[in-house]
């Protein structure tokens, strides 16, 4: 038994090294997210809505503790605040309501950092003060706003299999890059953004997310088959676009990962980071085609 743990355990380290991940760990929360995802999602859509704000305020903390620590001075309370209001402002208000909850929130968080700048002991350039107003105007923009599409997906008549649909296809283009890149990975895709992404993994990631979007457009979209060739072509590009620009923002801001809340991911940004933009291109297909 000790010899077989002890295999194990040696595997896991050369995997670890390897790919950066805890595999087991990182299977552990993979399958938690997905399943309170997955729970909230059948039962009832209203349900989703308690997740999907739950996360967004934690990407919201996250980049705006990543952002604090590279010296952007974002405040952090008003930050999840606003995160949180436009969840519901989405998933009640549609999309009106989703630009109202952005825009005030972004007001407010501005508002915020102006008065505490206002204390004398606390003045800084004017450059800087709309560094720090432009940071935490993009935490919100890309984490509230883009985050709030799954909501605004998950409202509509039939959102709940559009929003499965599309988080499924998004796991599939990870799953897939993962493993490929694991097993077949040679040549680097963006070696000074992200150095383990290869396109052998890019390759895996096109495969596995076209035959997911054929199956679930089939199954669950009421929709032709071939239609699956367009939501899939179009998230394995989102995807891949998302999680190469979460690199780039690690990149600039000097860390590895956003946090280490979650064990084998980094921060829940890092696991959501191609769900993002995704979410858009989900929200205007339905759009287009419903």
């Amino acid at each position: 038994m000790r010899a077989r743990r002890a295999q194990l355990g040696a595997r896991n380290e050369v995997l670890t090294a390897k790919t950066g991940r805890n595999l087991p760990a990182a299977i552990g929360v993979g399958v938690g997210l997905g399943g309170a995802v997955l729970v909230s999602l059948i039962f009832q859509p209203a349900f989703f809505m308690i997740v999907a704000g739950a996360l967004i305020a934690s990407l919201c903390f996250e980049l705006t503790s990543a952002l604090r620590f590279a010296g952007r001075d974002v405040p952090r309370l008003p930050s999840v605040l606003a995160g949180l209001a436009i969840v519901p402002a989405a998933f009640y208000g549609g999309a009106s309501g989703q630009w109202l909850a952005l825009l005030a929130g972004v007001a407010v968080i501005s508002l915020w950092r102006l008065i505490e700048l206002a204390r004398p002991s606390h003045r800084k350039p004017a450059s800087v003060v709309l560094r720090d107003i432009g940071a935490g105007a993009f935490v919100q923009i890309y984490c509230a706003f883009l985050g709030s599409f799954m909501v605004l997906l998950a409202a509509q008549p039939n959102g709940a299999n559009w929003t499965l649909s599309a988080l499924i296809i998004v796991i599939a283009v990870d799953t897939g890059a993962y493993a490929t890149g694991l097993n077949f990975g040679k040549h680097p895709m963006a070696p000074r953004i992200s150095p383990k992404k290869t396109w052998e993994g890019f390759a895996g990631s096109v495969a596995a997310s076209l035959i997911a979007a054929v199956l679930t457009s089939w199954l669950l979209l009421d929709m032709p088959w071939y239609f699956g060739f367009l939501l899939g072509g179009l998230i394995i590009a989102t995807a891949t676009i998302g999680d190469l620009s979460e690199s780039l923002i690690k990149r600039d801001l000097g860390i590895k990962d956003i946090s280490t809340w979650l064990p084998g991911h980094g921060g829940f940004l890092d696991r959501l980071d191609s769900t993002l933009p995704s979410a858009v291109v989900a929200y205007a297909l339905y759009l287009i085609f419903v």
